[in-house]
């Protein structure tokens, strides 16, 4: 019969084997526990692994640029409609479905609240606007890892909620152009950053639904 110390010392050493030189069974001793804390240790060193870095580091820079692609992208479409476009004025591109109208919105995305009297609808939109920046940092800045769905969609909100911004403090209004509608039913006229921030919130929502972006 081994002594309490010798059964001691081979489970120390063979944590999935018994004193007997049998596998245990899951759930049987401390065969959990070790093989968690074996798993976290093996997942600790992919994630300080010099390869594993890189990767994280270029994919926060492909983040970045696609953020600044989606603003300069706005604002040369803006600039562009504003110089050959005189405002309210239409350009017909598809009958009964979409056409180019140069508008200036001085309210928030898709029109709302752009006929507000408030001297403070300016401020308290330049306000939201920053609030919803520093969150999107504060959140980029204190994830070690963040997953490809969840970096796009942050910078899809990121490139139009800066762009849209730059506009109101500049000129305190956005300029619109995008107009969809079927025969006399119109949506909101909008523009590039509009629909970059609802992709880019539509697939955020969408990939917190999943079980890893749960997790994450």
């Amino acid at each position: 019969m081994a002594s309490p110390s010798l059964v001691i010392l081979s489970e120390a050493k063979n944590p999935g084997i018994s004193a007997q030189g049998k596998l245990r069974e899951p759930g049987e001793g401390h065969f959990i526990p070790v093989a968690l804390e074996i798993m976290t240790e093996q997942m600790t060193t992919i994630e300080e692994n010099p390869l594993v870095l890189r990767v994280r580091r270029i994919s926060r820079v492909l983040y970045v640029l696609l953020a600044v692609a989606v603003f300069v992208g706005d604002q040369i479409t803006k600039s562009a409609v504003e110089k050959s476009i005189p405002l309210h004025a239409t350009i017909r591109i598809i009958p009964h479905f979409f056409n180019l109208t140069y508008t200036r919105n001085p309210g928030a995305a898709f029109g709302l609240f752009a006929d507000s009297p408030s001297p403070w609808k300016t401020a308290v939109l330049i306000a939201v606007s920053v609030a919803l920046l520093v969150v999107v940092a504060a959140v980029v800045w204190k994830s070690a890892r963040i997953e490809w769905e969840a970096g796009v969609a942050l910078a899809l909100i990121v490139g139009g909620a800066t762009s849209n911004l730059s506009d109101r403090v500049r000129f305190e209004h956005v300029t619109d152009f995008l107009d969809f509608y079927f025969h006399q039913y119109h949506w909101f006229t909008f523009n590039l950053a509009d629909s970059a921030i609802v992709v880019g919130a539509f697939l955020l929502v969408i990939h917190l639904l999943t079980p890893r972006g749960y997790e994450n």
